[in-house]
């Protein structure tokens, strides 16, 4: 199948090759004398989006945005992404201006693809986005996410147990996915029996690879197999769901156990629950959201440490202090993770330089002006986290690791963005820091490690993983 998808590719792109070089490089295109950002809109129909997904797969996302910057503007510029007309906007500035219009000039936007995976992500449960968007801050604040360090400790102590304790080596990527998704299993749904984890956990890479796939539904592409894979988990929230109802009204389960009851009980301002289905398409939607950035996250910081000695020390040094300061079998509280200041510095240079989140789109509810170009309604805008992370406008050396740039008051806003911004900004960036800092509290108390594949290459796709997973060779501190 493989095969018949590259072929059809090949034979699409052969259809379209008639185009003119002029057609893919006008500068500053105009539409009825009206002055558009300038840029290149690709191929017909498809435009550049295999471009900017491909440079991805060669693990250097910022290309297609920097060669852009440089060839047309550093500010905004025009090309067609994902079937269509689109703008990236770039620099602190484009990102402030995307961030601080929502609702105003723009609105958020997902590709076909996301609103075919995701039915109720179309316009006609725009309401129903907005009541998550007003739930879930409750649900994620930090006086809420206080109970749930202990719970995240013991977790992460059973997922080293099972799958790092008494192995010479080890496979970084396989086992952080594993880890993440068992906690948002657990923190979510209340579920954390290794075999029902593992269960619902299989599909879950066939969903994050359709979600910004070629929307070409066909037996044996990425986007049919997103597609089957989500309607497969959706179908088993759907019974977790019903089963929780049914418990709640029973009285074997609590209000506050996980946030699937917290949705259960959840009304908004008319009264009205949320629809069962609605609930398990939010639930799956979350269990990607905590599961796949995550795990990237982990999974480079356990390269990084690898690469660099003197920051793995810093890391351990503080991390010893603190496991030293606990009693045999206490548990990490939210106490302990406010002195890992210096761990959470090392794990946003982390973020900046492999951001899960590479970007994401917008659309222009109205007709505005940007930098002295139109932005037509309807347009598709873009916001792209290496257009500053990579940037040495913004982080001199942005190749080098320097946790100390998030010393003081850190980067300049609007610069440091792995979590986005404005309104739509990432609800759950809290809940990411914690199991960050609890993942790297028991793997820097627990190992050291060396990278097996020393040159390993980097993919993006659609967040960024080691090619190879990440092998490592382990060796467990004694005493």
């Amino acid at each position: 199948m493989d095969i018949f998808y590259a072929s059809l590719v090949s034979l699409f792109v052969l259809v379209v090759s008639f185009s003119l070089h002029f057609f893919l490089y006008k500068s500053k295109p105009t539409k009825d004398g009206i002055l558009l950002p300038p840029g290149r809109t690709g191929w017909p129909v498809i435009g550049e989006s295999f471009e900017f997904l491909a440079t991805g797969w060669k693990g250097q996302p910022e290309k297609f945005i920097f060669d852009r910057m440089s060839k047309f503007s550093p500010i905004v510029f025009r090309t067609s992404l994902m079937l269509e007309d689109a703008a990236v906007f770039c620099g602190a500035q484009g990102n402030k201006f995307l961030f601080s219009n929502e609702n105003k000039l723009v609105q958020g936007w997902w590709p076909a693809s996301v609103d075919k995976i995701f039915p109720s992500s179309d316009k006609t449960s725009k309401i129903e986005a907005i009541k998550m968007r007003k739930m879930l801050p409750n649900f994620f604040k930090p006086e809420a996410l206080h109970r749930y360090v202990p719970v995240m400790d013991v977790v992460t102590q059973q997922h080293f147990a099972m799958g790092w304790e008494g192995k010479d080596e080890i496979v970084t990527y396989e086992l952080t996915k594993n880890f993440t998704f068992w906690l948002a299993c657990k923190i979510f749904i209340s579920i954390d029996e290794p075999e029902r984890v593992r269960y619902l956990s299989g599909p879950f890479e066939s969903i994050a690879l359709g979600l910004l796939a070629i929307p070409i539904d066909l037996p044996g592409t990425p986007f049919r197999r997103g597609i089957n894979a989500a309607n497969f988990i959706r179908k088993e929230l759907l019974n977790i769901v019903k089963q929780r109802k049914t418990e709640l009204a029973q009285g074997k389960a609590t209000p506050t156990q996980d946030i699937l009851s917290h949705m259960l009980l959840f009304r908004d301002e008319d009264g009205e629950f949320m629809a069962e289905y609605d609930i398990a398409d939010k639930i799956l939607g979350l269990l990607i959201g905590g599961h796949d950035t995550a795990s990237s996250a982990c999974a480079f910081i356990v390269k990084y440490l690898a690469e660099l000695p003197e920051i793995y020390n810093g890391v351990y040094k503080e991390q010893i202090e603190i496991a030293k300061s606990k009693a045999a079998g206490e548990l990490l509280s939210w106490e302990d993770l406010s002195k890992m200041k210096y761990s959470w510095n090392v794990a946003c240079e982390v973020l900046r330089l492999a951001p899960p989140l590479q970007g994401a789109f917008r659309e222009a509810i109205t007709d505005f002006m940007y930098n002295g170009y139109s932005i037509p309604k309807g347009w598709k805008l873009y916001w792209s986290a290496n257009s500053t992370h990579k940037n040495p406008e913004f982080f001199p050396e942005p190749q080098k690791f320097d946790p100390s740039r998030f010393e003081g008051n850190g980067p300049a806003p609007y610069t440091f963005v792995p979590f986005g911004g404005g309104p739509r900004m990432c609800p759950g960036k809290e809940y990411a820091r914690l199991e960050i800092l609890v993942f790297m509290h028991h793997l820097v108390t627990k190992f050291k490690w060396e990278k097996i594949i020393p040159d390993e290459q980097i993919v993006v796709n659609p967040m960024p993983s080691p090619a190879k997973g990440l092998p490592i060779r382990l060796y467990p501190h004694k005493g």
